[in-house]
């Protein structure tokens, strides 16, 4: 379970970066609070979302990107490894 901090969230946006996406906050009407431009690498995260919203939507991404972890450092390759592994509980609105 991710803990919901600026830190957390920080890493999250750090790992993005590292895989070659670029991270930008968009205001817009997302059903998932993100969506992912695959041919030019970017991911869009609805500004207004809160810091569990942002979250649990970086996670979700990072979890449905193919990615090859080679360029990350061992904490990073961590954390993107443990994030594919496990379930995202996202809470009931």
């Amino acid at each position: 379970m991710l803990s919901i901090t600026n830190h957390t969230l920080e890493k999250l946006e750090q790992l993005l970066r590292d895989l070659g996406y670029r991270l930008r906050y968009e205001k817009g009407n997302f059903k998932s609070g993100a969506c992912v431009l695959h041919e030019s690498k970017v991911v869009v995260v609805n500004k207004f979302l809160g810091l569990e919203q942002r979250i649990n939507s970086l996670a979700e991404i990072i979890k449905s990107v193919d990615a090859a972890p080679l360029q990350l450092d061992s904490k990073q390759k961590s954390l993107y490894l443990s994030l594919r592994q496990t379930a995202i509980a996202l809470p009931n609105s």
